[in-house]
Parts: C-alpha cells; structure tokens; sequence
C-alpha cells in the first residue's frame, strides 16, 4: 500500500501563497544585490555592526589575553633573573681573574727584579719563597720554604731585591726560620756610604726601624744616608743596602748620637726571597796578569836606523875543510 507523500517545507508548498512568497523573496534578493554592489549598502551595514561587536569580542578574549600576558611576563621575569644571575656570576669571575692578573704581574715583577739583583752582582744565590711572618713586638721572624734538604745553612744572609732581610736562626727538615734585620736580638755591622763611617745596626721593639745607638758626636750624620753592610764579622757581604737614616738625636746618655733608620728591603711584603751561598774559593795560583802597553795606534813605528841587520844566508857560507883551506 503507497504512503501519501508528505511536504516537508511550506516555502515550497503546491499552492498559491508558497509561490508567491518565494517570487518576493528571490526579488528581495535581487534587489538588495544590486543595491550593495552599486551602493556598498551591506557593507556599510556589516562594518557598523563589527564596530558594535567589537567590545563584545574583545571583553569575551580579555581573560584570555590576561593568562598570555601574565604567562609571558613571568616568563620574560624568570629569564631575565637567570640572565642576570649569569651576568653576575661572570662579573665576579672577571673580577676574580682581573685581580688574579694583576697579583701574579706583581710577583713576576718581583721575581724579575730578584734576577737582575742575582745578575748584576753574579753572586751564588738560591730562591725561597715566604710562607709565613711574625711580625709581633718581641719577635721579628720569617718562614720560608727551604730548608736541609735544600742545602740551607743556619747563619746564611737572606736578601730580596732591595737590600737585606735578615739571616736564618733555624733549619728545619723542608722550612727555615730567618730572623730580620729589624728583631731586637738582631745586630748587623753597617757603614754609611757617604762618610765610610762604621757603626752597628740593631733591631727596635717597635719593628719598623732600625736604631744606632752609638754613633760618635762628632760624627757626620744626617737624614737620608744610606746604609750599607760593612762586611766586618764576616757574616754579611760588604755592599748590600740595610737602610735609610730617618732621624739623628743625642742618645739619652748625652754621650752618643741616636739615629733611626728605615730598613730598605720589604720586610712585610716580600713574597719571594734571596738566600747568599759563600762563593766557593779559588783553586790554584791567580791567572798571569796579560801585560798592557800603549794602543798600537799611539806607538811609534820601527825606523830604519834601528832595524836589525839582515841575517847572511847560510848558502853564503863556504864550509871550511879539513886542511883549513877555503873551497873557492
């Protein structure tokens, strides 16, 4: 048995008033087609509207766009807070490196300035380095780190490049103990180069100066004259710089002259030291001194009149015979 077939849309209906209906709107159509694309009308009507939403849409993506910006601000923080923590890290450690440079140019200025002292005095020498300093009112002390093992004697002068330290006092196994020119237990017979006066230097409670109490009245003293080891003793080389005088002052006595001299060499920054080896003695006769005369440009030429005579040729002699005639 055949369904009756059903309409599904009334647009379309079999009657009259669908028709019609449809025949108004495909003119309706029309119309608005051909007013938009003379007038722009709906796209007038389209851009007014997408003013209108506008706001909507952009309060709908507001919270949206809050957790984005959010999200890349705190990410931009952290990154930056990495950066700069890098940034700080490699500050220090320029710093740390800067600092270092300078340190170990100074030291190889020290250094250097040890061998141009070991150079130009050609002296026997070996190198030490300072471990440790007392520095206290009663004792005047240096560590360094040679020591038997390394052919240290007790008694060897201990020098830097700026005059001398003092001597060791100790030997130890790896490590020596040197007493400075400054300790209250310390004397070093100097003389001051200027005059050539010989006095003797010894070590002051206050560490910092050394003090001559026994220098004659009449003596040429003054304030800034150098001192120099007089090598009296046998102990210290004559020629090494001790001291400055600093001041000249009648001694409490009345009977001397009190002077205070500044020590020469760098008793509390010295990093490096000298340590003097006795020259080893000659072996033998001293060399035969080559005679000089004058330049061979100033001496005179040989003349003719004091020339020697020409020696005769052996050739020229007839051998005499056993008759004593001469062969012809």
């Amino acid at each position: 048995m055949a369904l009756a077939r059903e309409e599904s849309s009334p647009l379309f209906a079999g009657t009259a008033a669908g028709t019609l209906r449809l025949i108004f709107y495909l003119a309706l159509a029309l119309v608005l087609m051909v007013l938009d694309h003379r007038n722009g009308w709906i796209w007038r009507l389209r851009n007014t509207a997408s003013v209108l939403v506008e706001p909507v849409y952009r309060l709908a993506s507001l919270p949206a766009t809050g957790m984005r910006a959010a999200s890349v601000a705190f990410s931009d923080r952290k990154v930056l807070t990495e950066q700069n923590q890098r940034l700080r890290e490699d500050l220090l450690l320029a710093n740390a490196k800067l600092n270092r440079m300078a340190a170990v140019a100074e030291q190889n200025q020290r250094l250097k300035e040890l061998l141009d002292t070991q150079h130009s005095l050609e002296l026997n020498v070996q190198l030490a380095r300072v471990i440790d300093v007392d520095l206290g009112a009663s004792r005047q002390r240096m560590l360094i780190n040679v020591g038997s093992h390394d052919g240290v004697k007790k008694g060897q002068v201990v020098i830097d490049a700026h005059g001398v330290i003092g001597q060791v006092v100790e030997v130890m196994a790896r490590s020596s103990l040197v007493m400075l020119v400054t300790d209250p237990d310390h004397a070093i017979p100097v003389v001051i180069e200027r005059t050539g006066l010989r006095t003797v230097a010894y070590g002051s409670r206050d560490g910092a100066l050394l003090s001559l109490p026994n220098i004659s009245m009449a003596a040429d003293v003054h304030p800034g004259d150098k001192l120099l080891t007089s090598g009296l003793g046998g102990r210290f080389p004559p020629g090494f710089p001790v001291g400055e005088i600093r001041s000249v002052e009648p001694a409490a006595s009345g009977m001397f002259l009190e002077g205070k001299a500044r020590p020469t060499a760098d008793l509390d920054r010295s990093e490096d030291v000298l340590l003097l080896h006795d020259l080893a003695e000659p072996v033998g006769p001293p060399e035969p001194v080559t005679p000089a005369g004058p330049p061979a440009d100033l001496a005179p030429a040989p003349s003719a009149s004091t020339a020697p005579p020409p020696s005769t040729p052996r050739a020229a002699v007839a051998p005499a015979t056993s008759t004593g005639t001469a062969q012809p």
